[in-house]
């Protein structure tokens, strides 16, 4: 017997966007958080004879999607400009704070996983620790510790770790593995963010970037590479990459070799369309000009990417609940996705059952049995259009309310 009853949700409509399909209008949530049953009511009460004390239920309408896994955050980055200026990012103590409200405000914003992709001295791994404890509130999280760079390269000047080498960035790559790093990001060409670089730049040699995917991959961890450029990603796939992010000018015989190998891609599209949000942050003129610039071969490139099948997942890179053009960050990213050639469908499961499978975790991402009762309450169906997602009312993660606008759903949650 339990201390406390299991919780059953009745009445929105249950969605599942790996097939598309409507699940049932009800959810039976175990007390320890995971989904134990879902479909109608009367085949989920089926399940429930003899349990004791009988489930608590909960009555509400619309519709119920998996919360959204984000695979591009940086919860502790301050952007060039007045974000940097704005508190020392060399004390711990503050970033951390910083991190965890930043945390905070993402699960809330409907993201109840997220990936991030580069941080500051390990801090992430600190708040990576408190989330799962249940000290602080945040989504689950997976990271990649400090980004790594050549020196110079794109990323120093917010803590990318520096190496030059083979065996520099052998060792880097392995101090990421030591302090508990899910995966591994490289900076391989430049960017948005770098003043003394172009997009385009090449920064690793062939053998620094084949110690770090040789290194990781031996450890059984994925490589993803900040990349800007065909030239730069061409070189990195033939090194056995696994993902690239950002992708600001990729032509279509680098696009067609990730689709033959089966190479993820984050497009992070709204970082070359934000101007408000960069002048809202007082971002330098040159870095608004650079990205304003790689906009139009960023959105070619994106819809190349979606025309030829690649393997696409949803990351904002900015603050995923940063209010961007009348929603969220998270949620516009999706919308310019859709309007970029993507279904609806294959939007939701980019921000779900996608991310999980790149991930390793395919219980995430859905609501099946088995799965964290990880949700969204919407009251109107994203699967016609994603816009829907403005409408987020409620988040629920690992069967705990975080988020209720209008009191729903009550006392709803395990203890």
């Amino acid at each position: 017997m339990t201390d406390h009853p299991a919780l059953l949700l009745h009445g929105p409509v249950v969605l599942d966007p790996e097939t598309g399909t409507e699940l049932g209008d009800t959810l039976l949530v175990d007390p320890d958080g995971t989904v134990a049953a879902v479909g109608s009511r009367a085949d989920v009460m089926a399940t429930l004879p003899g349990t004791d004390p009988p489930p608590r239920e909960v009555r509400t309408t619309g519709y119920a999607l998996p919360g959204l896994i984000n695979m591009h955050v940086h919860l502790g980055l301050a952007l060039p400009g007045a974000m940097s200026q704005g508190w020392d990012t060399e004390d711990d103590a503050q970033t951390v704070l910083v991190m965890a409200d930043s945390a905070a405000r993402t699960l809330r914003a409907g993201v109840t996983t997220a990936r991030l992709v580069g941080e500051s001295r390990y801090l992430d791994m600190t708040l990576r620790a408190a989330i799962r404890r249940g000290a602080v509130p945040g989504p689950r999280l997976f990271t990649a510790g400090h980004a790594l760079c050549c020196t110079g390269g794109h990323g120093w000047e917010a803590d990318a770790l520096e190496a030059d080498g083979a065996d520099g960035f052998a060792r880097a790559t392995r101090l990421q593995l030591r302090a508990g790093a899910d995966l591994v990001k490289v900076c391989i060409s430049g960017g948005i963010a770098g003043e003394h670089e172009d997009i385009d730049t090449p920064q690793l040699t062939d053998a620094e970037l084949a110690a770090v995917i040789d290194t990781a991959h031996a450890w059984g961890k994925q490589v993803t590479a900040h990349a800007g450029s065909s030239d730069t990603v061409r070189a990195a796939l033939a090194l056995g990459l696994d993902g690239v992010e950002h992708g600001y000018s990729l032509d279509e015989e680098t696009i067609a070799l990730m689709v033959e190998r089966g190479t993820w891609y984050v497009p992070t599209i709204s970082v070359s369309r934000c101007r408000d949000f960069f002048e809202l942050h007082e971002v330098p003129q040159w870095m608004i000009d650079r990205a304003l610039s790689a906009g139009p071969e960023h959105w070619a490139t994106l819809q190349r990417a979606i025309a030829a099948g690649v393997r696409i997942v949803m990351g904002s890179d900015m603050p995923p609940y940063a209010p961007f053009e009348g929603t969220t960050a998270t949620v516009r990213e999706m919308e310019l996705m859709q309007e970029a050639g993507m279904s609806a469908h294959e939007v939701l499961r980019s921000a779900t059952s996608l991310p999980a499978e790149w991930l390793g975790t395919p219980g995430l991402g859905r609501l099946l049995p088995g799965s964290p009762a990880d949700l969204v309450l919407l009251q109107d169906d994203p699967t016609a259009d994603v816009s829907a997602l403005r409408g987020l009312r409620a988040v629920v993660s690992g069967g705990r309310v975080v988020r209720d606008d209008h009191d729903e759903l009550g006392a709803w949650g395990t203890t």
